[in-house]
Formats: structure tokens, C-alpha cells, sequence
């Protein structure tokens, strides 16, 4: 059933990420091109105003950069454009857009299109990133209808421009970047819930739609969607960069949470990669496929996602601890005691005391476990007591839970304005998050052995942890301008990389490639899995249209 109506009572509530903006200073994604909304449109879906005056936020950066260069054959090598280890900026070629496609593509999206170049800077250099390109789109496209993108896409493969696809604007490795210029492909006017189906709790949405805003439709149903990466994030990218969040130990990635997909190829046809229905043995798993590919095999039109209950009940708890490795040996515990938990998140001294300042606290300074525990009463109480005593035999100390609804929000509101609370003890510096992910066991180690090179350098750094699936964050904050500081971040990143690695683990655990991890990938997964993942690029994309220089290195040849 159609469910686009509810969407005229939404309200722009006074959500965490916006309070946070006071903490840094803003820099709105200004919205200049003029648009043409029937009143029919208006009425049937009010979240195309809402979403579009957003403002998307970037909410984090990472290290190193690539290129890959459009090309008529796809099999051909590149020189990589890294001139050293403190190169921020992605290099490309550029060529100019035929007249012929602006005209075709003002034909299909009208007033919903714009070669104003704030807008095109905006949309090709993010703003609370150190990813830059060399260049940046030619035209910015909205379309509204999956029609729309066919069309779109086919033109531009028709002539051979680099397409970006581009959604909430919160991915942190360069994904969106046009160091080709070309034609980035803004989804956010493709923002309507399609159909909700309450018993099957599933829901088939455009990929333009909020988690946060779907969450809040869902509320009064019961049901919610389980995924909660950054605010702003919207389902297709969240697709596309197969992210997570704090609630992936309970219930998995983005690609355990969707059924099925549409999606627009570089050829502009429409392939629906699954049906509705919960499992199938049918054919390649074209869902997987897409799901984590970056934009580089297709458009994503529509996904079908998996939902959940919202939980009965709910205690969040809070333990401190002497070092990060006690910490996260009882993170370890924990998942090992089996344990349902719903979320295990570490914070490090230095987070804390960022958090402090930033909100006016006085929680104690040393590393920290947050818990989410979700059943019964009963159960959630009785997995609370048993965590209790696993933290007390591991150094644990001042172990406090909450069950009042507006306590536990406030907990975690803390926790996810972790990026803008470090601003608030360098307000001018720019943030890279570190994103690995290594065995559980493993994780103790790496976190021990990276905090040592975090203390000892001359950066503010700090560690946030998913630690019950071993995925660990560092975010260190420099001033861009500053060579020294560029390469002490350079280092530090590939300090962390590497050491996952080394204990099989990845490069990234959550952001996806982009451009800054894709000097890793040959070490991860070996030259075969690359040129097989080319190959299958070069089926798709022969003209190599879609999201260029991302993903995969440009030294891979078959």
C-alpha cells in the first residue's frame, strides 16, 4: 500500500546532528537551481521540500587518493596518480560536456538540473573532507522518476561522460568526487516510500529516502529499520557504500538487510536484481553485487529492505575502564558469553573528554563500553547484571545502566555527535577517520597497538569502537594546510591499515573504498580478486562511465 501521504506530518524535529552545527562552523549545501513542483507532487510527497533543504553532512574523511581516467578500453593500464605518501588531491582528465547532451539532458529533467557552479561545487567537493578533486561536475542533474535516470544514463554513456551518482553526501572516502567532471546524479527529489508491507515487514523505498526520516515513518507501525550510520545518510548510498553502524552486531551490514534491488545499468536498462521474498536460490546474487559497488556498476533506482520490531524493552549501560585493552577484552567477553547484545561501542579517554567539553559533562576521563541490551524486561535486566560481572573480573569500575526513555537517548545522542564533539577542542582542523575491521579476537591487539602510535604523536587523536564486530575507528584531527600534519595523518592511517591487515582483517570495516583505500586493496584481497572484479566493471560499463577512478585501483590489468 502506498504510504507517501504520511510524509505531511513529518516535522523537522530538532534532531542531534542539527544542535551539533553550533560546534563547527557550518557550511550550508546551498540549494540554487529553480524547480518546477506540481501541486499534485507537493501534496502527495512533502519530503521532497524537506529533504532537498537539508543540509547533508559530511561526517568524516579519510586518507590517500587515486585516479582512474575515463577510457574507451577498459582493459588498458594506468600510471597512478599518488605523487606521495601526503597527496590529498585526486587527480583526473577533463573533457568538455557536448553541447548536445546538455540539451538532452534538459529535455528529461527540465527546471531539475543546474550548471551553476556553486552548485557544482558543492556538489563536487565536500565540505567537511580533505578528499578534493581536481575538478568538479559539469552539470548537476535531480532527477525525480527511475525513467529519468535511464534516460540520463544513457545519454551520458551515449557520449561517454563520467557519471557520479550522489545521495546524502555523508560518505567519507571521496566516493562522490569528480576528478572527471561529468554529470552528477543527485537522487534526492527520489525520496518517496513506495509500499510498505506490514506483515512481511518489509518496505520498498527510492533511494533518496532518509534512515532517520524512514524511521520515523516506521515508528507507528512497530517496525524500524536497523541500520543507523551517520544522520543525513539516505538508503542508496547507504547501498552503495554497504555501510553499517552501531547496530550491526545485532543485526548485520547493509547487505544482511536488503532483499532486492532496481537498478539503472550504464546502458540505461533497468535490472531488478531479486524478488520479495525473504530467501531465494535463484541465479547470481545480483543484490550482493551491486550492494557495495560505489556507484561503479549501476545506478540504484528502488531497494527492497528487510525491517525488524522495534524492541520491547531496552537498558543502555556504561562501564569504565583503566586502558582501551581491558575494554575491549570485555567487549570480547561479552560476544563470547552469548550474549544478544544489541550495540558495544568504545570510546577512549580522549573521546570522552572531547565529549565533556563539548556538552558541558563531567564523565569520568578514562576508556569506556557503552551497551544496548533489548528483549523482555526481565531479559534485558538479566543479560545487564551478567555484562556487570564480566566488566568487574576485567578492571571494569563505576558500572551504571539507564532504562527512562529520555536518558538512554541522551547517551547515545552523545555518542553519535563523537565527530562534532572533537571539534569542539579544534574547532579550525579538519577530521580522518580511520575505519578497520579485524577478527574478534584480534581486536584487543590492534587497538592497544594502534593507541600507542595515537598517544605518541603530537595530533589529537581518539578511538571510537563498534567492538562487538571488531571494527574500530580512529579520528584524528589536523590543520590541512599543514604539511607536517598531513603526513603524521598519512602515517597514522597506514600505521592502522596495515596492522589490521597483518591480523587478516580489512582496510575498511564500514566507509566503503572510494579513492583514499584503494592502494590497499591489492595487499587485502590479492591481484586475481581485482581483475576479476575489473572484468566483471568492464561487462557492465564498457565505456567506463559510471563513478570512474573509484573502487579499483587503476594499475589492475587483465
Amino acid at each position: 500500500m502506498a504510504m507517501s501521504s504520511w510524509f505531511s506530518r513529518l516535522r523537522c524535529s530538532s534532531k542531534c546532528f542539527f544542535n551539533l552545527l553550533a560546534l563547527r562552523s557550518s557550511v550550508s549545501r546551498k540549494l540554487v537551481r529553480t524547480q518546477t513542483t506540481t501541486n499534485s507532487e507537493s501534496t502527495k510527497n512533502p519530503l521532497l521540500f524537506w529533504s532537498s533543504s537539508l543540509l547533508p553532512i559530511a561526517l568524516a574523511v579519510s586518507a590517500g587518493s587515486l585516479a582512474l581516467h575515463p577510457q574507451s578500453d577498459p582493459s588498458l593500464c594506468e600510471a597512478s596518480s599518488i605523487n606521495s605518501r601526503a597527496e590529498f588531491v585526486v587527480k583526473g582528465s577533463h573533457k568538455e560536456v557536448p553541447r548536445e547532451l546538455i540539451d538532452e539532458l534538459k529535455a528529461i529533467c527540465q527546471d531539475n538540473m543546474t550548471l551553476d557552479y556553486e552548485e557544482r561545487y558543492n556538489h563536487g567537493k565536500p565540505q567537511n573532507s580533505f578528499h578534493k578533486a581536481v575538478n568538479i561536475p559539469d552539470v548537476v542533474v535531480f532527477p525525480r522518476s527511475e525513467e529519468q535516470v535511464s534516460k540520463i544514463v544513457n545519454s551520458c554513456d551515449k557520449h561517454k561522460v563520467p557519471i557520479v551518482p550522489y545521495g546524502g553526501a555523508t560518505s567519507i572516502e571521496g566516493h562522490t568526487l569528480s576528478p572527471n567532471g561529468g554529470v552528477c546524479i543527485d537522487m534526492s527529489l527520489m525520496n518517496r516510500v513506495k509500499a510498505l508491507h506490514v506483515e512481511d515487514m518489509d518496505v520498498v523505498v527510492e533511494p533518496g529516502v532518509g534512515w532517520m526520516e524512514l524511521n520515523e515513518y516506521l515508528e507507528p507501525y512497530g517496525l524500524f529499520f536497523p541500520l543507523d550510520p551517520g544522520p543525513g545518510a539516505t538508503i542508496g548510498g547507504m547501498c552503495a557504500t554497504r555501510c553499517s553502524g552501531s547496530l550491526a552486531v545485532r543485526y548485520g551490514t547493509m547487505r544482511d538487510n536488503v532483499i532486492g534491488l532496481k537498478v539503472v545499468l550504464a546502458n540505461g536498462d533497468v535490472v531488478k536484481t531479486a524478488s520479495r521474498a525473504r530467501k531465494s536460490a535463484a541465479g547470481y546474487d545480483l543484490t550482493r553485487l551491486v550492494i557495495g559497488s560505489e556507484g561503479t556498476l549501476g545506478v540504484i533506482t528502488e531497494v527492497t529492505l528487510r525491517l525488524q520490531k522495534i524492541p520491547q524493552y531496552s537498558v543502555v549501560a556504561m562501564c569504565n575502564f583503566p586502558t582501551v585493552k581491558d575494554a575491549a577484552d570485555v567487549a570480547i567477553a561479552t560476544m563470547l558469553s552469548g550474549i544478544q547484545v544489541s550495540r558495544v561501542e568504545l570510546l577512549d579517554e580522549v573521546q570522552v573528554r572531547a565529549i565533556n567539553i563539548a556538552n558541558g559533562k563531567s564523565l569520568p576521563e578514562t576508556p569506556t563500553l557503552m551497551f544496548e541490551f533489548i528483549g523482555t524486561e526481565a531479559y534485558s535486566l538479566e543479560q545487564t547484571l551478567i555484562v556487570q560481572k564480566i566488566a568487574s573480573e576485567h578492571n571494569g569500575s563505576d558500572f551504571i545502566f539507564a532504562e527512562d526513555p529520555e536518558t538512554k537517548k541522551e547517551l547515545w545522542k552523545m555518542r553519535k555527535e563523537a565527530l562534532w564533539a572533537c571539534f569542539a577542542m579544534e574547532p579550525n582542523f579538519e577530521a580522518m577517520i580511520s575505519d578497520v575491521c579485524v577478527p574478534l579476537s584480534c581486536l584487543a591487539e590492534l587497538i592497544s597497538r594502534s593507541k600507542q602510535e595515537l598517544d605518541a604523536s603530537e595530533l589529537i587523536c581518539t578511538v571510537i569502537a563498534h567492538a562487538g564486530d571488531g571494527n574500530f575507528h580512529a579520528l584524528i584531527l589536523f590543520d590541512p594546510y599543514n604539511e607536517e600534519h598531513r603526513r603524521e595523518v598519512q602515517r597514522l592511517n597506514h600505521f592502522m591499515v596495515h596492522t589490521a591487515l597483518s591480523m587478516e582483517g580489512t582496510c575498511t570495516g564500514e566507509h566503503g573504498v572510494g579513492t583514499g583505500k584503494m592502494k590497499y586493496l591489492e595487499q587485502e584481497l590479492g591481484m586475481e580478486a581485482l581483475k576479476t572484479m575489473k572484468r566483471i566493471k568492464a561487462a557492465l560499463d564498457p565505456n567506463n562511465t559510471m563513478n570512474p577512478g573509484k573502487l579499483i585501483p587503476s594499475h589492475v590489468c587483465f
